[in-house]
């Protein structure tokens, strides 16, 4: 690599250049280490050595970046000083830590498969685990003369739970008759049998157990035919007992949550996209199992309130670094830059064979780690191309693909706005690709779109908030050819439209709304809306008893979105008593077609009562000699008695019927 240490002006007190650091110039590292400041180096290669090195002196302030695979291994020949720059000072920052769960695993494992290679993968895993076999089929199956764990036959019908607590469901269930001789023999097999364990060993090569398998901790499902994959495999399982620390990757403010309202069900866009199914609906609220979240962040890039937010890292700090990265790329001299999303799985290990095989990274693509680059909602998106980035894009595993429709959408509504605000469109880009010639070919022949501002606005606040300020600079650096920019179905911005002569101001939408964007008035029957805090969840149009409520997602740029608007209002009913208002009198109005034809409002003296405020309706009723709350006793039950005194009486069935 041409690396100059003076042209990296990455934030640090001190950037020092080195060509042998973890060989001859080791005494370096160790001095550097015998200060107390933090200390960043710029390459992975000899990591552990340096972790290690760092631990006998007792420095914890040690962070590494890779500006080689990174950045400097390339063939475009623009300079690379403003990315390595920019992956410094990226590197200087703290991230908030994420919280931990603690989780422990008595080591129980079941192992299910079919014949003589389950059992020898039991047989392995049993060295360090405490086994169970459930054998699908017993093909091949030789019995040896000692087992050294039980065997059982049977299908598993049912799963759930995550590493240290899964609970299965066993038909078929039956045990290995130790008589057996030639071929395995069972008992008598019964259904519906229960089992817990810690582990789960899946070689019968059916279908999962789980949806997204590969992200469910302590379930381990390999193809029984890759004898490989199936070592592997064991490797990887024989460590999963004891205690284990994971993280809390989403956090959660019922307070915010706009899935339900009284039964009425609105939001449910966390739950349709959790490939996991990590996410339920209880009531008002959703229940994250932290067992089994994998940290996709599907549901906190799609929520609309910011309800489920994402915290490894927090969503402000995220941004924070992606400011970082633009501002420095730019300051230094960096043109048109691209931002490339990537995870450390599958895009790390690509980047580095692009790097050590191909022409490696454009100077101007800059690569940002994620634990998943699903969760990347569109107030990320705007942020970055609001800090000063031409391109997001947004780098994963083609096995994944079912894990990207959160980003799908969230991709469209940041294209539908960009272009509303009057910019050129096609700055998202998503690349489900596992070919490093591929990749690498897609990014070079990105166009250099020019960008669209530098505005980095602070990123405090919840997720509404930091998407409207990095959406605002966004409109301000364009030319919008209108105040309202039409949005897809799925969007979280919009407007409420109220059919005026249905709806009766009964306030039922007032009272449901999540966001406080509806709203009454205390003196006047008027309901109001503040666009500005819509979320488009729907409980509104679902609690209307009138069906007088319908949906309009769109993005209003106007300053009146901010302010409440009146949407209906109406003449106030006063009572025919005392004269105070009581209700709108399109409720009364509603009330009275409600009522008509019914047997306790037949007279006009009970149909008066409408027209009344509470307190007069009970002096009312009173100064009749009238009991007050009669209304509400239940008729009596006519039994047969009833029916034969009537008889007795000469009365007809109709007269009887009709009588109160």
């Amino acid at each position: 690599m041409d690396v100059n240490a003076s042209d990296l002006s990455a934030g640090y007190a001190q950037v020092s250049g080195h060509h042998h650091l973890c060989r001859s110039e080791m005494k370096v590292i160790e001095a550097a280490l015998a200060t107390e400041g933090g200390i960043c180096i710029a390459c992975t290669q000899e990591r552990p050595l340096f972790e290690e090195i760092a631990a006998e002196a007792g420095h914890e302030a040690l962070s590494f970046v890779n500006i080689r695979e990174m950045a400097g291994w390339t063939a475009d020949k623009a300079p690379t000083a403003p990315k390595m720059s920019a992956l410094l000072a990226a590197a200087n920052l703290t991230a908030t830590p994420a919280r931990l769960r603690s989780i422990e695993s008595d080591g129980l494992c079941l192992v299910i498969g079919n014949g003589q290679p389950a059992f020898d993968a039991a047989q392995r895993l049993n060295r360090s685990l405490s086994v169970t076999l459930l054998l699908t089929g017993t093909d091949d199956l030789i019995l040896p003369s000692e087992f050294e764990f039980p065997v059982f036959g049977g299908r598993v019908v049912a799963a759930g739970g995550s590493l240290g607590e899964f609970e299965l469901v066993v038909d078929g269930y039956a045990a290995l008759l130790p008589s057996s001789r030639a071929r395995p023999d069972f008992s008598m097999p019964r259904d519906g049998a229960k089992t817990t364990c810690s582990v789960v060993f899946d070689m019968s090569g059916n279908t999962p157990l789980f949806t997204r398998d590969h992200g469910r901790d302590g379930y381990f499902r390999v193809d029984p035919g890759n004898p490989v994959a199936v070592l592997e495999a064991i490797l990887d399982a024989s460590d999963y007992a004891g205690s284990f620390e994971k993280p809390l990757y989403v956090t959660y403010d019922a307070s915010i949550c706009a899935h339900e309202r009284s039964k009425k069900t609105g939001c449910s866009k966390c739950i349709d996209q959790c490939p996991a199914g990590a996410i339920t609906g209880s009531g008002d609220v959703i229940v994250v199992d932290p067992g089994i979240c994998g940290g996709c962040g599907n549901c906190a890039a799609h929520c609309p309130t910011g309800a489920v937010a994402y915290a490894y890292p927090t969503r402000s700090d995220q941004i924070l670094r992606i400011q970082t990265l633009a501002r420095t790329f730019l300051a230094a001299g960096g043109k048109t830059p691209v931002l490339l999303l990537h995870d450390a799985s599958h895009g790390t290990p690509l980047i580095g064979a692009m790097a050590r095989f191909g022409r490696g990274l454009p100077a101007r693509v800059i690569p940002l780690e994620m634990h998943a680059t699903s969760g990347v909602g569109h107030d990320l998106m705007s942020a970055a191309l609001a800090a000063g980035f031409c391109h997001v894009v947004v780098l994963t595993d083609p096995q994944k693909a079912e894990e990207f429709g959160a980003v799908a959408e969230e991709s469209l509504l940041i294209e539908t706005l960009l272009a509303g605000f009057g910019h050129k469109t096609g700055r998202i880009v998503t690349l489900l690709e596992s070919d490093p010639d591929n990749v690498e070919t897609a990014l070079y022949a990105l166009p250099e779109l020019p960008e669209i501002s530098r505005a980095a606005p602070v990123p405090l606040g919840g997720k509404r908030e930091l998407a409207r300020a990095a959406l605002g600079a966004l409109a301000d650096a364009g030319k919008p050819v209108s105040n309202i920019v039409p949005l897809p179905q799925s969007a979280p911005y919009g407007t409420v439209l109220v059919d005026t002569e249905a709806c009766t101001l009964c306030m039922a939408c007032v009272s449901s709304c999540p966001a406080d964007a509806l709203r009454d008035t205390p003196d006047t029957p008027q309901l109001r809306f503040v666009e500005l805090s819509c979320v488009q969840c729907g409980i509104c149009e679902a609690t209307c008893p009138e069906t007088a409520i319908s949906l309009e997602p769109r993005y209003n740029l106007a300053p009146a979105a901010m302010q409440p608007v009146t949407l209906h209002e109406d003449e106030p009913a006063c009572c025919t008593s005392c004269g105070k208002a009581f209700a709108a009198g399109g409720m009364l109005r509603a009330v009275e077609r409600r009522l008509e034809g019914n047997w306790m409002f037949g007279t006009e003296e009970r149909r008066a009562l409408i027209h009344m405020c509470e307190s007069c309706r009970l002096e009312a009723l009173s100064r009749d000699g009238a009991d007050p709350f009669a209304i509400a006793h239940k008729r009596r039950t006519r039994t047969t008695e009833d029916y034969l005194e009537a008889g007795r009486q000469g009365l007809t069935v109709d007269d009887f019927l009709n009588e109160k």
